[in-house]
């Protein structure tokens, strides 16, 4: 059996086969409000704490202060794991982390050297958009990154912005194509009420599951449930029940 990068994630795992393949990047596709933090935090939690994993959280736009304040609503104590050094937090910009990768003895890549680091969270790739128009440059951009986190042996969770807008930014760099594994959480009405969807869409080199599924955001972080059953067009948002 191959080794897998489990999640810890109710739900999740089973829907990969056991979890993410070593060395993978995956992006967490979602809108607002989808969960797209949580999920990340959960697979760093679940690292450190049951596997003894270190975890890096780089983020271009949200401060550590407010990801330490979400992680407690959740149940998690995040400092007590940045004190333990299995958890790092880094703030930086896209221009540098991209430099960063680039260069061996780069700040990053010596904290990544010493600390061991084995996961690691993005947020988000969306911001690489605003560097350049041009999608092949673009697309060099996305490149960098994957290869750069590939070539440092670490399991990586690159977040993306949802909204149409943003889809289109992201994907003129293609960046689905570049990435072993696409994750899509979204929001979805049924009968007047707004649930979570989560669907696995790529795995590169496993099987994965293909049905749609239910999740939850509930302290002790993301469960996900059953698949939608009896509902066609899930992911339009506005499902309607399929016709027999």
């Amino acid at each position: 059996m191959t080794e897998r990068v489990t999640t810890g994630i109710p739900g999740l795992d089973d829907m990969l086969s056991g979890g993410f393949l070593p060395g993978s990047c995956v992006l967490v596709r979602g809108a607002p409000g989808t969960g797209k933090t949580t999920l990340a935090l959960q697979f760093l939690y679940h690292g450190a704490t049951h596997l003894h994993e270190p975890g890096l959280w780089i983020s271009f736009e949200e401060f550590p202060q407010s990801i330490f304040r979400d992680a407690e609503s959740l149940g998690w104590d995040l400092h007590a794991l940045e004190r333990a050094g299995l958890l790092h937090m880094m703030f930086t910009s896209p221009e540098v982390f991209l430099k960063s990768l680039e260069t061996p003895d780069s700040p990053l890549m010596q904290l990544m050297l010493d600390a061991g680091i084995r996961r690691m969270a993005l947020d988000s790739m969306t911001h690489f958009t605003r560097l350049t128009v041009d999608p092949f440059e673009l697309r060099h951009i996305y490149a960098t990154v994957v290869n750069g986190l590939k070539r440092e042996g670490v399991t990586a969770l690159l977040l993306g912005e949802e909204s149409r807008a943003d889809a289109r930014r992201t994907e003129r760099g293609r960046v689905s194509y570049i990435v072993d594994a696409i994750l899509l959480l979204r929001h979805v009405e049924i009968e007047s009420t707004m649930q979570l969807a989560l669907l696995v869409l790529k795995t590169r080199g496993s099987n994965h599951a293909k049905e749609i599924r239910r999740y939850e955001i509930r302290r002790g972080g993301i469960v996900v449930g059953e698949a939608f059953a009896g509902r066609e067009g899930i992911l339009s948002g506005s499902p309607r029940k399929a016709v027999v």
